[in-house]
Parts: C-alpha cells; sequence; structure tokens
C-alpha cells in the first residue's frame, strides 16, 4: 500500500481498478482502518477505481498530535483524491467516514456525485460523551474500552460474531492519539443545516443491531438530503460490511447502477 505525501501528512491508500474507470472512495470509522472494506470491495464491479484512505492517526497514515478538527479530515480526503486525479466519485463513508463525506461533499461537489452514508449522522453523540470517552482512552487505553465498543457496535451478543475479533484487533492497534484526535473531530461537528442543502444522490444504510448510530438517527440524516433513500439492514449492526458483506456490496452496487456509475 503507497503511503502519498500530502505536504504536512502521509496518508496510507490503497488504489485498485482501471484508471479511466468511475471512481468510488471509501472512509472507514473510527479506531478501524481501510482493511474494514476488504470483503465488499471484492464483490463489486471490476470496473470500479477503488480508492481507499487510512484517515489520519489509523492505520498506517501519520499520526498527528491530538486533537483533529473535522475540517482537516475533510481537506485529507479531498487531497487525496487530487492526488489520483479522480472526479465524479461516489463516496462511501461509515460513520467518523459519512460525516467526512457529508462535509466533502458541501465542500467539493465538483469532486463528489454522491454519497452512501453508512451508520452515521450529521451529529453523532455530544461533546461531553466524547470528552469522557477520550479521558477514559488517555487514562486507561484502548484495551479497557474496547468491550463496550465492541457491544455498541454488534449489539448485547457480541462476543458471538463471526468478524468481531477481527474489528477488536483493528481498534487496538490504533494510537490511541489517533483515535482521540479523530473522537474530537467528531466531537466538534453538526452538519445538521449544511446537510441539509445538499441535493446529490445518496443512499443511507443503518443496522438493525446498531448502538452506536442507531436506525432512527441514520434515517433523520437521510431525510435531511433531497431524494436520497434509505436501507435497513436487520441482523447488523454498525458495521455491516463485517457481518453480511454480500448484502452490503449488494446495497452499494445497485445504488451505483440505478445513479449510472457503473
Amino acid at each position: 500500500m503507497p503511503l502519498i505525501y500530502l505536504n504536512d501528512l502521509r496518508l496510507n491508500v490503497r488504489i485498485e481498478g482501471p484508471a479511466d474507470g468511475p471512481a468510488v472512495v471509501f472512509l472507514h470509522a473510527l479506531g478501524t482502518n481501510l482493511t474494514i472494506w476488504d470483503e465488499v470491495v471484492d464483490l463489486l464491479p471490476k470496473s470500479l477505481r477503488v480508492l481507499r484512505i487510512d484517515q489520519r492517526g489509523h492505520g498506517a497514515s501519520d499520526v498527528p498530535e491530538p486533537p483533529y478538527a473535522m475540517g482537516a479530515l475533510i481537506r485529507d480526503a479531498e487531497r487525496a483524491i487530487e492526488h489520483f486525479g479522480l472526479r465524479d466519485t461516489v463516496v462511501v463513508g461509515l460513520s467518523l467516514g459519512g460525516m467526512v463525506a457529508q462535509g466533502l461533499a458541501v465542500k467539493r461537489l465538483d469532486l463528489v456525485r454522491g454519497m452512501v452514508l453508512s451508520n452515521t449522522a450529521a451529529r453523532i453523540g455530544t461533546a461531553a460523551m466524547w470528552g469522557e470517552r477520550c479521558a477514559q482512552v488517555e487514562t486507561t487505553g484502548l484495551e479497557a474500552y474496547a468491550d463496550g465498543a465492541m457491544e455498541r457496535m454488534f449489539g448485547r451478543k457480541w462476543p458471538e460474531v463471526a468478524g468481531m475479533p477481527r474489528v477488536r484487533d483493528m481498534l487496538l492497534a490504533t494510537d490511541p492519539k489517533g483515535w482521540i484526535g479523530c473522537a474530537s473531530a467528531i466531537a466538534g461537528t453538526d452538519f445538521y443545516t449544511p446537510t441539509a442543502g445538499l441535493t446529490l444522490p445518496t443512499l443511507a444504510i443503518a443496522g438493525a443491531n446498531d448502538g452506536t448510530t442507531p436506525p432512527d438517527l441514520v434515517r433523520e440524516t437521510a431525510d435531511l438530503i433531497l431524494g436520497s433513500r434509505f436501507a435497513l439492514m436487520r441482523g447488523a449492526g454498525h458495521l455491516p460490511m463485517v457481518e453480511k458483506p454480500a448484502e452490503y456490496a449488494a446495497l452499494i452496487g445497485q445504488f451505483l447502477a440505478d445513479i449510472g456509475h457503473v
């Protein structure tokens, strides 16, 4: 996987597919990395130009000192897309990544022609809640935080979810500074007003067992965007691409076909 140099930051990315293919950009959730999309990408049309990004503080990308601003994460995605000369992309954003996708669409509609907002919202939690979690991670580390996070992501039967160990390992491999930095970005973000001004094709996906971004919250954000569509995945939580990759990929593939992207 190449590291791309963006002046003050190195981002780890993976780019696949034909150079002239319609572009899809994948942005992961807090405490994960670009490998969260592995199974889904394998199931999508091979004609696509697929860019995956390790957001700052995650995976093999640089870990600046926290806190981070949401504007910095949006700028990272913007510069990575421009680095590869992509235009008219469909951005698939998961949780934190979905917030970045909304901000990028508001800022650069020339780069974004459609969005998949997965398990995300215009605002997630409260500043106080994120402040408490950041303090916990700073004090006791991600190991102590992990079990509660897995339950919120996968539901009360989280130990039985087949993909859970891989996700837990991703979380524990994340630099706590990177986690705190991006959590701080989420804490300071409220996109209700700017997202309500968007009119681009949008698919919102929710998981019925998601305790982090419950279906009603995802639907509320989808309803802000004129002409958006909403899909509920039953038997899945905050990371449906891990629990039900074939169903998730089918939803994305149908959306891409419906908007003429493939």
